[in-house]
């Protein structure tokens, strides 16, 4: 008889810089796939389609109550939008029955129902589910007549197509009146900036007014602050609106992107951006945070977006330095640089222009944190000249926390820790280095703080 009680032997696996990987459990494959993920959007070694079939993939050998968790989490806490809807998609595709709670859930805008529904025929139209059309019918009822006003688009899947195909039942008397006129298209759109400026009115009164009766939201603001300062907008109102706009569901690097276009605005901005962390609890102890600058981490976050990783990456930057009770920071690539006791967007200019843009020894990076101060250690790199040594100095630190921001494609293997380690990855890539010892957190939004405030009121 042939014998059967043999150890599994798995295959050696790298980073596409080179450096050893580690082998993950499915799910952990998942959320390293989905909770950097801007679906179908290329990133620096992979394609969007590349990403999106591999999510689709992994779905099948995960269990259903994890995907489910996975996208509400990913859409509440990390504030993604269409790879939720991915994940569920990929739910109804294999019949589970807890579809429609996840649907209507995950879905938190009316405009995500249509879009829900072109993710489900993208392969071809077919019959809806029965769990389909009960979450897409219960998230109906959630929007009253200003929000279906503001999301009924032309397109080729409309709100009102999704009502005739849920026969949702409504709440009360107005919101079937309010469904009546969506289906009759008698709903009239409400007093955005979008209708406004696109019935010809000036653009500067437009914009004054809006800000004035506190009507514009906070993504709104940032990403308009361009075109008020090219309108003429009075200065007074656009600092009145950063001051009271909310920031619990914007990333920080929408505020780094808002500078690049507003920097005369900066501590207006910088000031919004923090204001969410005034009452924290601070991270008691020394941390040590390295940041990776590598040439991928320049890469942008999809096709027609100037944000990169690394403009992601200074954003936890730059709110973990807030709350810190002690922190030393560094930068890694071709050069180990400690960078200055700066905050906010002083911050990331010290992060960005600390080093040329080149390879990722992110194994040697770790090891001279811990080395004997000014004792030299050198890995192979892959820079803009192909491999060649690096060498960096040692730091003798011995932190109470390591935490690496980085898209962890090194070029060479990396150690483990020394006491509490982690690695949060920025990208969507298929293989990683900070598992095992390391305390692995995928994304980039403000609720790496929380779970790092959480893991280690835990241990």
């Amino acid at each position: 008889m042939a014998k059967t009680n043999r150890a599994v032997k798995l295959d050696p696996i790298v980073t596409y810089e080179g450096g050893k990987a580690t082998h993950i459990s499915s799910y952990q494959e998942l959320r390293r796939s989905v909770c950097s993920c801007l679906l179908w959007e290329g990133e620096f070694y992979e394609s969007g389609v590349t990403i999106a079939q591999r999510i689709m993939d992994t779905v099948k050998r995960c269990k259903p109550e994890q995907v489910a968790e996975l996208a509400i989490e990913s859409r509440e806490r990390f504030k993604l939008r269409h790879v939720p809807l991915l994940l569920v998609r990929e739910l109804a595709r294999v019949g589970y029955k807890g579809t429609a709670e996840t649907l209507a859930k995950v879905i938190q805008r009316p405009d995500e129902m249509p879009e829900f529904l072109a993710l489900y025929w993208k392969e071809g139209r077919c019959p809806v589910s029965a769990q389909v059309k009960k979450g897409l019918a219960e998230a109906f009822t959630r929007f009253n007549r200003y929000q279906l006003g503001k999301y009924n688009r032309d397109e080729a899947i409309k709100l009102r197509d999704v009502l005739f195909i849920t026969h949702g039942k409504p709440k009360d008397e107005q919101q079937a009146k309010d469904w009546k006129d969506l289906i009759d298209g008698t709903l009239e759109p409400p007093d955005t900036w979008e209708v406004a400026l696109s019935s010809g009115a000036d653009k500067k009164a437009t914009w004054e007014r809006l800000l004035a009766e506190n009507t514009l939201g906070a993504l709104a603001i940032l990403r308009n602050l361009r075109n008020m300062k090219q309108s003429g907008v009075d200065e007074s109102l656009i600092f009145m609106g950063l001051e009271k706009i909310k920031v619990d569901r914007i990333l920080p690097f929408r505020f780094i992107s808002a500078a690049r276009y507003a920097p005369q605005w900066e501590p207006w901005l910088e000031t919004a951006m923090l204001k969410c962390l005034g009452t924290q609890e601070k991270l008691p102890g020394h941390t040590v945070m390295l940041l990776d600058v590598s040439g991928s981490m320049d890469a942008t976050m999809s096709a027609k977006s100037d944000i990169t990783r690394l403009d992601g990456a200074c954003g936890i930057a730059m709110l973990l330095r807030e709350i810190c009770e002690q922190v030393d920071i560094f930068t890694f690539s071709m050069k180990l640089i400690q960078i200055p006791a700066r905050r906010g967007f002083a911050l990331r200019d010290a992060i960005c222009g600390s080093q040329q843009h080149s390879g990722t020894p992110l194994g040697l990076a770790v090891k001279s944190i811990y080395s004997d101060r000014g004792e030299k250690t050198t890995a192979l790199g892959f820079g803009y000249h192909g491999r060649q040594d690096v060498e960096y100095k040692g730091q003798g630190l011995r932190p109470d926390r390591l935490i690496v921001i980085t898209d962890e494609q090194s070029a060479d293997n990396v150690p483990q820790p020394i006491g509490k380690g982690y690695m949060i990855n920025v990208a969507s890539n298929r293989n990683g280095v900070g598992y095992g010892a390391w305390a692995h957190i995928d994304g980039f939004s403000e609720a790496v703080i929380d779970w790092v405030r959480e893991y280690e009121s835990l241990r």
